[in-house]
């Protein structure tokens, strides 16, 4: 792209701009030119820093984002509910619970868990 010559706004928003625009439309001043491509150019010399152009970049940023404990890897665990059947075994504890349409939230103490775990291993 060929240099472009920057058009005076008359209608600046500060002074400083207003009396460039007026100089430059009088005559007073030429208009500053800009080459575009030149400017594209000068800013990807900029873009990228002298350590990312050789490896230690990529070295220093796997430095510098390393964890520094070890993590385990997770292993996948299959778990596949087992239906009882009979539904009367835990009629009693959802009673216990609370089982109220206009509350949405119960208390689940920790007796309730107990039973629950021991209803469960009597199952199984």
């Amino acid at each position: 792209m060929p240099d472009e010559e920057v058009k005076p706004n008359l209608e600046a928003s500060t002074q400083d701009a207003q009396l460039a625009a007026d100089s430059i439309a009088s005559g007073e001043e030429k208009a500053p030119t800009v080459d575009f491509d030149a400017d594209y150019a000068a800013a990807q010399q900029f873009s990228v820093s002298e350590v990312d152009r050789t490896g230690k970049g990529a070295a220093a940023a796997e430095a510098a984002t390393a964890p520094n404990q070890k993590t385990s890897q997770p292993q996948e665990t299959k778990t596949q509910a087992q239906s009882t059947g009979n539904p009367d075994d835990f009629l009693e504890l959802a009673k216990e619970v609370g089982n109220s349409p206009t509350e949405s939230v119960s208390n689940v103490s920790d007796d309730l868990v107990e039973q629950a775990l021991e209803k469960g291993e009597r199952k199984n």
